[in-house]
């Protein structure tokens, strides 16, 4: 991204302004003469209000100049400067602005950054860890979380708008995108369908995707919930909107494709190549998952002719003595795993983890031995639900899980046919859903070519320079390559 212009104090003020976070203010009723500007989510308020704001009016009639405040408040890090650059960049740190009106263009600009705020001693992500990268997750604070989000993305060009929502909680929802990249219509629908939700109690943001979704009766989330700083920062510089509600741990973005839910933050930390394997690896995983159960069911029920010679005999042994059909022996196991998988979420976690693993192997190993189900469909739903759990974002890998059911049956009933008719099923109505106005199939439908560096592949840094198309920013390139480092390839 291009440094911006010099901007006047004036502009810089004006921009902030568009935050509802930012505060602006005189300490005196009477009089304008001092001012104080700052952003509320980044600085210690009880500070401001004890040793700044009531230093100045104890001592009003001794103040006469920025040089005045600076000797009598007890801050080191206070400084006067005309640099309207260095303002902007220390207001969006957590720095307070102090101007005398008849002292213009000086500033005093004062540290009151609160610096512990939204750290904790064990504040990593619950449901999305990764190896590598920053681990530091929302919390259920929305001034907390705000402010984590400020030291992400420390311009005055992020803006955070305030809504209430919910007829008798009155929750505080912010939403929050970047001035001058986002395209303003994203953002007013955003608003306009916040703005017209009339509900009681809004508990989580989970509630407010659904109810502003796009198609509300579809399986598939229209919006990306993460608990992620780093993932919500990232969604916001490329172009999207983020919603954060107040005692909410997650934030969700949109517009969404139906891509973005298989994107780990892992594959921008790692080399692109690697990065690009596991996200290759993990797309494959979940057509694995959904279609491996019904193509058994469907060759063991009406396509014979399809098992290889080899595998025929080891197929006949383990269904020698199963009694119930293979429709049936399927709906049993896939029933039985998320039995255990919701059990062992709801327990405690040392109890669900002994229960996963004791109740996997004693259930599946008295399941054989009982003939209720082969081996090998054994072998093919454990795989299945491992394939599955591959997704980055839980909410689509439940919908993936939720998947394999009607295709189950349509496999019992019809075959390899009812397979093809259901996957024609689920792309007709993938084909019809958007989230915020944007199809979810992009950038495969409609074909965004120019979008394919970061898609299926995460191609290197040197290459994938612009925002996504789909999106239709205002600034589309993200930003320039260093030609030392071109340099350094070629050579």
């Amino acid at each position: 991204m291009k440094p911006d212009a010099p901007k006047t104090l004036r502009e810089i003020l004006e921009q902030a302004a568009k935050s509802s976070d930012f505060r602006q203010f005189s300490p005196f009723a009477e009089n304008d003469r001092i001012r104080i500007s700052y952003y509320s989510s980044l600085v210690d308020a009880e500070k401001v209000n004890r040793y700044l704001i009531a230093e100045i009016q104890q001592h009003d009639d001794d103040i006469r100049r920025l040089a005045d405040i600076q000797n009598r408040i007890p801050f080191d890090e206070a400084q006067i400067t005309e640099d309207t650059s260095e303002v902007e960049s220390k207001l969006v740190k957590g720095y307070v602005i102090l101007q005398i009106v008849s002292e213009e263009p000086a500033f005093l600009i004062v540290n009151i950054n609160q610096t512990e705020q939204g750290h904790r001693q064990s504040n990593e992500t619950e449901n999305e860890f990764s190896v590598v990268g920053p681990k530091i997750g929302f919390v259920e604070n929305i001034h907390v979380n705000v402010h984590l989000l400020r030291q992400q993305i420390a311009v005055t060009r992020l803006v955070i708008e305030e809504v209430s929502v919910g007829s008798l909680s009155n929750t505080k929802v912010m939403i929050a995108y970047l001035d001058g990249v986002t395209n303003p219509q994203h953002i007013e629908t955003m608003k306009q369908r916040l703005g017209r939700i009339d509900f009681e109690v809004v508990f989580d943001t989970s509630i407010l995707d659904q109810i502003i979704s796009d198609h509300t009766n579809s399986p598939f989330p229209l919006f990306l919930s993460t608990e992620r700083v780093d993932r919500v920062a990232y969604a916001i510089t490329s172009g999207q909107v983020a919603v954060f509600a107040d005692g909410s741990p997650y934030v969700f973005t949109g517009p969404s494709t139906f891509l973005d839910f298989f994107v780990s933050p892992e594959d921008y930390y790692l080399p692109w190549i690697i990065g690009s394997f596991f996200r290759i690896v993990r797309i494959l995983s979940v057509i694995f998952s959904i279609f491996v159960t019904p193509v058994y069911v469907a060759v063991l029920t009406y396509h014979f002719e399809v098992i290889p010679e080899n595998i025929l005999e080891p197929l006949i042994m383990s269904r020698t003595h199963v009694p119930l059909p293979p429709v049936l022996e399927a709906l049993f196991l896939e029933v039985t795993i998320e039995l255990l998988r919701e059990a062992g979420a709801r327990l405690p976690t040392k109890i669900g983890q002994t229960l996963g693993i004791v109740g996997g192997i004693v259930i599946g190993q008295a399941t054989v031995e009982a003939a209720l189900a082969s081996s090998i469909l054994l072998i093919i739903v454990a795989l299945s639900a491992l394939a599955s759990f591959t997704t980055p974002i839980f909410k689509m890998a439940n919908t993936i899980r939720l998947l394999r059911f009607p295709l189950i049956l349509l496999a019992g009933l019809w075959g390899g046919l009812g397979i093809v008719a259901g996957l024609f099923l689920l792309l007709g109505h993938l084909l019809r859903l958007k989230s915020l106005g944007t199809p979810y199939l992009l950038p495969l439908f409609p074909l965004r070519t120019g979008n394919f560096g970061d898609s299926f592949v995460r191609r290197s840094y040197r290459y994938i320079t612009n925002r996504n198309i789909y999106l239709r920013p205002l600034d589309s390139k993200r930003y320039t390559p260093s030609e030392d480092q071109e340099d350094i390839e070629h050579e």
